[in-house]
């Protein structure tokens, strides 16, 4: 598990109680003729839903009223997280990352094949914001008010990003 916070710039808030958290090869995707599928299923089976199938946004992009898992499915992407000063990292198929409210993310370089599953918890509200300076005020105040989950994405009840986010 690889895990990191990231200072407020004052444009991108990220979040000052909650690491982003990457798990590696969190789910075996070896063999599957639809990965996809399969990490939509361990996402349903942990009680994160309102799923979608894409790739990362390519602008700097936040959610400032829900935590947002972000499982690859397909193909590996260098993805920028905590905004426009954070860092670069490389994610692949099988990585899942979670994205805690307010935390910064973009797409940088992804590969063709790239296929991500989005979800959230069913304890927030999904918005988009964009670093703007209108919007900052407001997300800070919404990102303070956006529950824990009730249960990590691949791990249920018992994974390791409830202890970790207490």
């Amino acid at each position: 598990m690889l895990t990191r916070m990231f200072a407020d710039d004052g444009s991108f808030p990220n979040n000052s109680r909650r690491a982003l958290v990457i798990l590696r090869a969190a789910i075996d995707l070896k063999g599957s003729p639809d990965p996809e599928l399969l990490v939509e299923s361990t996402f349903a089976r942990n009680g994160w839903g309102e799923m979608w199938r894409n790739g990362i946004d390519p602008c700097p992009h936040y959610h400032s009223r829900a935590h947002e898992a972000l499982g690859i499915a397909r193909g590996r992407a260098m993805v920028r997280f905590g905004g426009p000063c954070g860092e670069e990292i490389e994610v692949e198929a099988g990585d899942v990352v979670i994205v805690p409210a307010g935390t910064g993310h973009q797409g940088l370089r992804v590969t063709a094949d790239l296929k991500v599953i989005g979800a959230y918890p069913p304890n927030g509200r999904y918005d988009l914001c964009r670093g703007s300076k209108a919007e900052y005020a407001r997300a800070l105040l919404a990102i303070a008010q956006v529950p824990l989950p009730h249960s990590d994405p691949v791990f249920g009840a018992d994974g390791p990003l409830l202890e970790l986010w207490r």
